[in-house]
């Protein structure tokens, strides 16, 4: 990590860290800052004033415009990610927008870099990481830039925006209605799924043009495309504004991300003093290195042409945050398929020399790789199925990360080696058939012996094998983490072909050398180690927030998926250690050495000489007063009232409740919030009559055949199920203006979601036209006297703390923190719906 500077050391067209964190202190000073709340109001009016004085300090060549964007209405539906079958909804959303433009090149206002992150945050955080952080850096950049754009031949847009917590809208509703989006050539999206670290790039493209130049310019240049591949392929839950730019606007550019200690991610813990020296200094360099070397370029100006002729991707990742190697997929793909070729030849090659006999051999191998894989992922999964068993909470380990080395680590190795060595035994047991059929043995050697150093070979080529067939899919399916393969082929055959391989059929085996496997992992371990480690940290600060649908999952699951992760990573790369350690005088102390490891972290676990959570590494829970009017119909309703505790942490909540009166838990208190269902949970129904009134129950009301009238009572942050099996398609109206017209809208389990959230001055009354779905009743719904099923689900949200939730969080253990989403409803949430009757 770079150090920090001040101002007087990085000068005023330079980037301080030190100036840069005052921001983050004064934005986290105002507490959560969610949409609607006045404490945004506060941040805003805030960086609005920070831009003003950078407007008023910038060189005199240079033109810096400041703009306080109100959005209108409006609503994104996008196709993929998190995001299907929902369309997101959104009024009066306020934005600083800062222009910077030099004043001589007249065209240099129509072609404009943005640079884009959000002010607000979730209901249970002040953000210091999501993302005031990257809000300090984006002022300390502009200011730093406003007095280098003289030399510029684009203009750069800062975009300050809010909404992105409730749906990615702030960006939405800049591209879709500000004058200044027109001119964006390339975006540039900063976010924060942690806190502090190196920002690294997990997202770029699709043009080449962005990565590549960053790659030339960047002073601690981090990112890697293997991060992008799990994020594209959903293996990563999570959506940033880049996906408006992307997919919306058509833009390509970078995504930036802090995720180091990813645990605290939209919880409490989200604080300054998690902010690791030289964060910020790490991205504003980096940032400012960038613009300096794209701000200049002319080939903006023909980038949007250069995509049209077709778009070569780019396949990038860094060398030890010191280097970046950036390629082209074009390059990627004669690369790699010269590498099959010659591989499959050598093989081929090898194979016509060695005869039958090599031919089992090479199988038996693989054999081995099979067994190896099947053992190590077997182990480590008997521990993930028995840990909810013998622990306190079924994953042990959140606060103490290095426990998964003992928990998952030593099992997945002994499953490896063990599964290996089965394919050891039989290689040896054909090795020595073969021996035995040859006439001479011209070795003073043993036929036992050899088999058994020809085994060891032969276990060393299978890992050959394995990484050319991931070679070769990833190269089939464009896998842009691909390169890992290739390196971790390339460097130990080139290792085995120097030290190892002769050209005569007749020779005698011998030990391996251990130059070969020093050779053969320094540049495997050069280029992955350090995104493995990354890799596993963040799949563990995943398994806090894993259970999407509370309850919904078995206890284990989390813990197979975390076992499984890692169990993955020691088959790929320790394949070629295993097979030295066979003839291995220390293989039994290898054995002994990971049997006690994991003995301790078991007896650790059983014990609770570690605690599982901490103050600082918190389980998330949430804690919502829940007024339910669902089944109520007419003037006069009924209405019920419990408060509900529940944790997307796997595990259950008996030790959460044990200060906490009339509290019961169980798989039967189910609650269904329209955009997920609670199926496990704690309720009470316990002094649940204050802190709320008849007057804020929402209402859905039938006022022809085709409308209904809602009325979220005052609520601006709302969110409402549709039944596709019902409802063809609607549009949505919120005081005079269309929200959401008429079109193709998806759904998912044949519900659509519309997920609203709006300023303080927001609509609260809406009225909803349907068109409905042409389908006639089965023939068992028509013969029930009254089928009914819902036909709109309604929650509306209220960021308000009732008496009985502040009681009950204040009683609640130190290490329980709430943890807040788009989809979380607010501590107090109301519930209704609409049932309709299929046989009338």
């Amino acid at each position: 990590m770079p150090l920090p500077l001040h101002a007087e050391d990085a000068g005023k067209r330079g980037f301080a860290e030190v100036e840069a964190m005052k921001h983050v202190e004064a934005l986290t000073a105002f507490g959560p800052h969610p949409v609607g709340s006045h404490e945004l109001d506060q941040a805003i009016k805030y960086v609005w004033a920070v831009a003003e004085d950078i407007k008023k300090t910038a060189h005199w060549e240079v033109d810096v415009q400041v703009d306080i964007f109100h959005s209108e209405p409006g609503a994104n539906t996008l196709g993929s990610g998190l995001f299907v079958g929902k369309t997101l909804a959104y009024s009066d959303l306020n934005h600083v927008v800062l222009r910077i433009v030099p004043k001589h090149d007249p065209k240099a206002e129509d072609n404009a870099i943005l640079i884009s992150s959000h002010i607000d945050t979730v209901f249970t955080t002040s953000g210091a990481g999501d993302c005031s952080s990257c809000i300090a850096v984006m002022l300390e950049l502009a200011r730093g830039v406003s007095h280098w754009a003289h030399g510029f031949k684009n203009a750069v847009i800062f975009l300050f925006n809010t909404g992105e917590e409730e749906g990615l809208n702030g960006a939405h509703s800049f591209i879709t209605q500000h004058p200044w989006s027109s001119t964006v050539r390339m975006a540039v999206d900063l976010e924060a799924m942690g806190i502090g670290g190196k920002s690294s790039i997990f997202q770029a493209g699709p043009h080449p043009l962005a990565i590549e130049k960053f790659a030339l310019a960047a002073k601690y240049p981090s990112g890697q495309i293997i991060a992008q591949d799990l994020f594209s392929a959903g293996l990563i839950k999570s959506a940033t504004d880049f996906q408006i730019y992307r997919e919306v606007a058509g833009l390509s550019g970078l995504d930036f991300a802090y995720v180091d200690n990813s645990v605290v991610y939209h919880t409490k813990n989200d604080k300054i003093k998690f902010l690791k020296p030289g964060s910020l200094q790490h991205l504003g360099e980096n940032m400012l290195s960038f613009l300096l070397q794209i701000a200049p370029s002319s080939q903006l100006r023909i980038l949007e042409a250069d995509e049209k002729a077709g778009i070569d991707p780019a396949i990038y990742f860094d060398l030890l945050g010191s280097y970046m190697i950036v390629y082209r997929q074009t390059f990627a793909n004669m690369l790699y398929n010269s590498f099959i070729l010659q591989s499959v030849l050598i093989w081929t090659t090898s194979l016509l020399m060695g005869g039958y006999s090599a031919v089992i051999s090479l199988v038996l191998s693989c054999l081995s790789i099979i067994l190896m894989w099947i053992c190590s992922l077997g182990f480590s999964a008997l521990v993930a199925f028995i840990l909810p068993l013998i622990s306190s909470y079924p994953l042990p380990y959140i606060a103490s990360p290095w426990l998964v080395v003992g928990l998952f680590g030593a099992p997945a190795f002994l499953g490896a080696l063990t599964g290996q060595h089965f394919g050891y035994f039989i290689l040896q047991k054909h090795i020595s058939r073969s021996l035995s059929k040859r006439k001479e043995n011209p070795s003073l050697f043993p036929k036992a012996d050899l088999a058994r150093l020809e085994a060891e070979r032969w276990l060393f080529k299978g890992g050959f094998i394995q990484w050319l067939i991931l070679l070769i899919l990833g190269n089939y399916f464009k896998v842009g983490a691909s390169y890992l393969a290739l390196v971790w082929l390339a460097g130990p055959a080139f290792a085995y072909g120097l030290l190892e391989a002769t050209l005569s059929p007749s020779r005698l085996p011998r030990p391996l050398k251990m130059a070969t496997l020093i050779l053969s992992l320094t540049a495997p371990i050069l280029v992955s180690a350090g995104q493995i480690i990354r890799l596993t940290g963040t799949i563990i600060g995943i398994g806090v927030r894993f259970s999407r649908n509370p309850g919904s999952n078995p206890e284990w699951l989390g813990n197979l998926f975390v076992a499984g992760s890692i169990a993955v990573f020691i088959c790929l790369t320790f394949v070629y250690l295993l097979s030295y350690l066979h003839l291995s005088g220390s293989k039994r102390s290898i054995v002994v050495t990971a049997c006690m490891i994991f003995t301790l972290s078991i007896i650790i676990v059983i014990s609770g000489m570690v605690a599982p959570f901490t103050e600082d590494t918190a389980r998330a829970v949430n804690v919502v007063h829940v007024v339910d009017a669902t089944g109520v119909h007419g003037e006069k309703q009924e209405v019920s009232s419990y408060v509900s505790m529940f944790s997307v942490t796997p595990g259950k909540l008996s030790k959460e409740v044990e200060h906490l009166k009339g509290f019961t838990c169980g798989r039967e208190n189910t609650t269904d919030f329209v955009t997920f269902s609670v199926k496990y949970s704690c309720l009470t129904q316990e002094d649940t009559k204050s802190g709320w009134s008849e007057s804020d129950v929402p209402s859905l009301t039938v006022t022809s055949d085709k409308k209904v009238s809602i009325d979220t009572k005052g609520s601006t942050r709302w969110t409402l199920g549709i039944n596709t099996a019902e409802i063809q398609d609607f549009k949505l109206s919120g005081g005079t203006e269309e929200i959401i017209s008429f079109g193709k809208k998806s759904s998912v389990d044949g519900w659509h979601t519309i997920q609203f959230s709006g300023g303080k001055n927001a609509p609260t009354k809406f009225e909803m036209t349907l068109e409905w779905e042409k389908i006639s009743a089965t023939k068992e719904q028509v013969a029930s006297a009254k089928v009914k099923q819902p036909l709109l689900k309604l929650r509306t949200d209220f960021n308000r703390v009732t008496p009985v939730v502040k009681e009950v969080l204040d009683k609640l253990p130190p290490w329980c923190a709430q943890f807040g989403k788009s989809t979380s409803p607010f501590n107090l949430a109301f519930l209704a719906d609409l049932s309709v009757e299929l046989n009338q």
